[in-house]
């Protein structure tokens, strides 16, 4: 039997009347409309929405705003700040933008007795030897920090003090690694920074600062994070200026033995500066000088922990080349103080972030004998290579601007560093909480 084809949607086409043709039946009310009048939920919708209102309407008004109100207001005005910025940053705008910058700062005011926040702070390279104390600065203001670090040179016990503090978080990572975080503030100081730790990869050193660098830059700019790169004096090279200052370009040899670090944080500086030039990523930098001080790694090859730890341990105090090299030396906490003016102020930089005074190598030899033993001899060697002859700074820039001069000299620094090694060296868990509080008078 054939099948007879069907046609569908064609019933509306039928005449009324024509055979077949069966009117649809009328509903009588919408469902929608049949579900609120049902069981009186229309009634009960109409005295809430005029509670609501009565509510609101009779609510007294508060110049300050509540605290949530206060909480979303601020946490949306640390956005829209430097959009303001951008925006009337013009000078035919500048009075507009004033006006914008402090209607906000009114708005994000929080109400008497509730406290503002801490930051949330990145510190890469946190277990470190400049990390670590400054990670000691950064809970005692009052911020959560993150510590990310992958223990090549780090160690757990510079932050063994801090075990327990509910305000730390401590993460195994290697920051040639991308990783996600929400943060306010990112001091990147994660790389070697010592010939003995930078030579033994270099190219895991060149990795560390340009990826790790690049990886960092990225998680500022996705979060909208202010960004510090501790960078370092050794952009200078072998100086033929002397002092240092800023607008130096540096003589360096890109490739040596130690390019993979010179070279590495030249390349840092340039990815800073082209994400904040392309992406209006705020941004600081620092050049450090060399910095000594408790938790230093003892045989990293840095001339003061070499000359303290062999004469704690009666070997002859090895000094490279005729021992007429310069060099200035910054006791641990005038650089974090340092950073910390750095990364809350408003200049990007560079700085340099070093102590001026100037010492040969026999100088500082003849200070560590007269703090530790004035028997130990002096061993000259031959001079390593691309060492430089001359490093000092012009620190005036980092004077005017962030209001920071280093205020602990070669000679008062270096009894705690030669506590803190003793410890180290023979027994002992090295610089405790007394030990902190001593750093702390000395400024």
């Amino acid at each position: 039997m054939a099948s007879e084809p069907i046609f569908r949607g064609h019933e509306e086409s039928l005449p009324t009347g024509a055979p077949g043709y069966t009117p649809k039946p009328h509903k009588p009310l919408a469902r929608p409309l049949r579900y609120l009048l049902q069981e009186q939920r229309l009634l009960f919708a109409l005295v809430g929405m005029a509670l609501t209102s009565a509510v609101l309407l009779t609510a007294p008004s508060s110049s300050n705003g509540g605290g949530a109100v206060a909480a979303a207001t601020g946490a949306a005005s640390a956005g829209s700040g430097s959009l303001a910025r951008r925006q009337y940053g013009g000078s035919a705008n500048a009075a507009l933008g004033a006006a914008v910058g402090e209607q906000e700062r009114r708005a994000a005011r929080l109400p008497l007795g509730v406290r503002r926040r801490g930051l949330r702070v990145v510190v890469t390279g946190g277990a470190g030897f400049v990390g670590s104390h400054l990670v000691d600065r950064l809970l005692e203001r009052g911020d959560s920090v993150m510590v990310v670090d992958n223990f090549f040179t780090g160690r757990k016990e510079n932050l063994a003090h801090q075990a327990g503090h509910p305000a730390l978080e401590v993460i195994r990572h290697d920051v040639v690694e991308p990783i996600l975080l929400e943060v306010d503030r990112i001091y990147h100081l994660a790389c070697p920074a010592s010939p003995v730790h930078y030579k033994h990869n270099p190219v895991k050193t060149i990795k560390t600062n340009v990826m790790g660098t690049l990886n960092m830059l990225g998680l500022a700019k996705r979060v909208g994070a202010r960004f510090l790169l501790t960078s370092t004096s050794e952009v200078y090279g072998d100086p033929l200026q002397h002092p240092q200052v800023e607008t130096y370009w540096g003589n360096v040899n890109p490739i040596g033995v130690r390019s993979c670090y010179d070279e590495g944080k030249r390349t840092a500086e340039t990815l800073t500066m082209d994400y904040h030039r392309a992406a209006n990523l705020e941004v600081r930098i620092a050049r450090i000088f060399n910095t000594f001080g408790p938790r230093m790694c003892i045989d990293d090859g840095r001339v003061v922990s070499n000359f303290v730890a062999q004469a704690l341990r009666k070997d002859p105090l090895t000094v490279y080349g005729d021992g007429k090299q310069t060099r200035s030396f910054q006791y641990v906490s005038d650089l974090v103080d340092g950073l910390m003016k750095l990364m809350e102020g408003e200049h990007v930089g560079p700085f340099n972030l070093g102590n001026p005074g100037e010492f040969t190598m026999l100088e500082l030899a003849k200070v560590v004998q007269e703090t530790i033993d004035r028997g130990a001899r002096i061993e000259f060697r031959p001079n390593t290579a691309d060492d430089p002859h001359k490093r000092k700074p012009d620190i005036t820039r980092a004077k005017q601007l962030l209001g920071w001069e280093p205020k602990v000299p070669l000679r008062e620094g270096l009894p705690l560093m030669v506590h803190d090694f003793r410890a180290r060296i023979f027994g002992g868990i090295g610089v405790g909480v007394g030990d902190q509080q001593q750093q702390r008078n000395l400024n």
